[in-house]
This record gives C-alpha cells, structure tokens and sequence, in this order.
C-alpha cells in the first residue's frame, strides 16, 4: 500500500487568508507534478463556534474557483467509506489507512487533483 495523500495543516498554527491561498496554489501544484501523489487532504478547522471558521469558508471558496483542476472535492462532512467520490478513488488509487477517507471530520476538505 502506498501513500497517495498528502496532508496540508493550515489550521496548526492558523494561516490568514491570503497566506492560505498562496499554499494552495504551492501544495496543488506539487501534487500535480508529482508521479505519486494525487490527493490533498486539508486541515483547515471549523472554527472555535463549530460552525465553520474563516480558513474553511477561504479553502473551500478557493476549491471552488479552481474546480477544473481537481477529479473532485469531498466535503469532510461528507467523507465515509459509501461516499461515492472516495469509494472511486480508493479503486483508482489504491486502498489507503486514512481514517479521514471512512468517517466524516467538519475539520477537513479531500481533494482529487487532476
């Protein structure tokens, strides 16, 4: 079993913003130009409410704009091991230990890049 995930702590010490999305670009770069890597793994937070903080409205508004670059982008509210996107990547990719990719984390966004 290999490693296709790379995991991205913006939220450990907390990043602004505009910092955020200049590593975005950075680590979606990187990803792309790797031979084995294909997938991001955020860790943004939620916010000290519990209801989304800034860094996950940015990344998420971040995904967004740049949708064409990625297979897909799975919400980690959204993440467990019958979400249709992660089951297919898991057949593409390989089967992987995250336990992110099998139950849902508000504190994470997956992205399978192109």
């Amino acid at each position: 079993m290999h490693n296709y995930i790379y995991t991205l702590d913006i939220a450990h010490p907390p990043v602004s913003s505009d910092e955020a999305e200049v590593i975005m670009q950075v680590e979606v770069r990187k990803i792309r130009n790797s031979s084995s890597l294909r997938v991001l793994k955020i860790i943004h937070g939620y916010g000290s409410g519990g209801r989304g903080g800034t860094l996950k409205t940015t990344i998420r508004n971040w995904l967004f704009e740049n949708r064409s670059s990625f297979r897909c982008m799975i919400d980690g509210e959204q993440a467990n091991i019958y979400n249709e996107d992660i089951q297919q990547m898991l057949r593409e990719c390989g089967h992987n230990a995250d336990t992110d990719l099998r139950s849902p984390n508000r504190g994470i966004t997956i992205v399978w890049v192109k």
